[in-house]
């Protein structure tokens, strides 16, 4: 017994005795597509696992070609404000950080670029035929990001230059101009590189301790991938499209569930929408275009109303949205998808609604009413009734007025097989 207790406390000294490895925790968070209020959802999501977990450092890989300018403040934010060593990495080898993303890897602690990787590109566009810039949008962009780049020590005058002149880097000369910190095809190689290194943290200085490294992904929780959903320009504005007019089909024909469909679809899209910087002008004639529609349902006009609706929704589609660090492809590309859809739907929902009122109307003329305003003569007529001739047809009639046999008369009125009239 004596000799089992004595080889157990001996083990127990040499496990004591031997060193154990603890890996650092690194939380990494992947930045695919183009950025909008589902992408900063999870990157804050992912800073807060972080602080948790008490992360030895964040990791955000980037492959984007721009978005959303709120959401990408929020982003940066995030990232500057953070207690946590922050390494913004390009990364892999074919991925590129344009635009809004070039923004989001120089506010890294460490910026690091992947070989085959670029970025830069970070000119902002606005909606137009073609998609144009102004002078004030660049000007802000511009000091925006040569805010962060001297916070960050990196070149601004060259960084300023992504915003002013287009300009692009490949990973190894924006490794070689100072743009990033660490060239790496791997983020293990990354790890390794920057093992030891010491960085700034709100002030404090930091030791990357990279000997060992364990690295936890975080994955969008549920709300981040609806937010990822409706805050997608293209789908905010199909569930506008769809909602304006399917809201106003519905509210002509009810019964149908088309009006309640019409205002789910009109609550997404003005929930996405909420963070999307809109045109005021494109605002007003998508608004003046439902406006001219339904003057049209209530004061018909041959569909010449109509017709402006048509072509006043459609060009405010095209012109919606107003996001400088959207790559510039998509407001050509965007422009050409919201004047197909706009216009197709738009043409054909304006048709329909117009013909079901059109129907209702006519329906209208076929019931008890139809022979109100016709007119009439008066073939016999004593003490307030008579007989009267509409639509060559015999009908009982009575009238307060005192009418004699062929006075012209019109019906005012109806009630079963008699008619009131009165002299025209």
């Amino acid at each position: 017994m004596n000799y089992y207790m004595r080889a157990l406390i001996i083990l127990l000294l040499l496990m004591l005795l031997i060193p154990t490895a603890s890996g650092a925790l690194i939380v990494r968070v992947d930045i695919k597509g183009e950025i909008n209020q589902g992408t900063a959802m999870l990157v804050d999501y992912a800073f807060k696992k972080a602080k948790d977990m008490n992360a030895d450092a964040i990791l955000i890989v980037l492959d984007t070609p721009g978005g959303l300018l709120s959401a990408t403040k929020e982003i940066i934010s995030d990232i500057l404000n953070s207690d946590i060593p922050v390494i913004t990495y390009v990364y892999p080898s074919g991925a590129f950080s344009a635009s809004a993303g070039s923004l989001i890897l120089i506010s890294g602690n460490i910026a690091a670029m992947a070989n085959g990787t670029s970025v830069g590109a970070a000119t902002p566009y606005v909606a137009g035929f073609p998609p144009k810039v102004e002078n004030k949008t660049i000007n802000y962009i511009a000091s925006y990001a040569r805010s962060i780049a001297e916070m960050r020590h990196r070149p601004a005058d060259l960084i300023e230059k992504f915003v002013t002149e287009g300009l692009s880097l490949p990973a190894k000369e924006a490794y070689e101009r100072g743009v990033v910190d660490v060239l790496a095809d791997s983020p293990q190689e990354l790890f390794e590189k920057v093992n030891g290194w010491t960085v700034e943290v709100k002030g404090r200085k930091v030791k990357l301790n990279f000997e060992t490294v364990e690295v936890v992904r975080i994955k969008a929780p549920l709300k981040a991938v609806i937010y990822d959903i409706l805050t997608n320009p293209i789908v905010a504005f199909v569930l506008l499209i769809l909602g304006i007019y399917c809201l106003i089909f519905g509210l002509m024909t009810p019964g149908l569930g088309m009006e309640v469909f019409g205002t789910i679809c009109l609550i997404l899209a003005l929930f996405g929408l909420g963070a999307i910087s809109l045109n005021v002008f494109a605002v007003f004639l998508i608004l003046l275009g439902i406006f001219l529609l339904v003057l049209e349902l209530i004061t018909p006009t041959y569909g010449i109303l109509g017709v402006v609706s048509v072509i006043c929704v459609t060009l405010g589609c095209i012109m919606l949205f107003n996001e400088p660090l959207m790559p510039k492809g998509f407001y050509r590309d965007f422009a050409m998808f919201a004047g197909g859809m706009s216009l197709g739907m738009a043409t054909i929902m304006t048709f329909v609604i117009l013909k079901v009122a059109q129907v209702r109307r006519m329906k209208k003329k076929v019931g008890g009413e139809a022979m109100i305003g016709e007119v009439g003569e008066v073939i016999e007529f004593e003490n307030g009734r008579g007989l009267v001739k509409v639509r060559g047809e015999l009908w009982q009639c009575k009238s307060d007025e005192d009418l004699k046999k062929g006075d012209e008369v019109v019906v005012v009125g109806r009630e079963g097989l008699i008619l009131f009239v009165r002299r025209k």
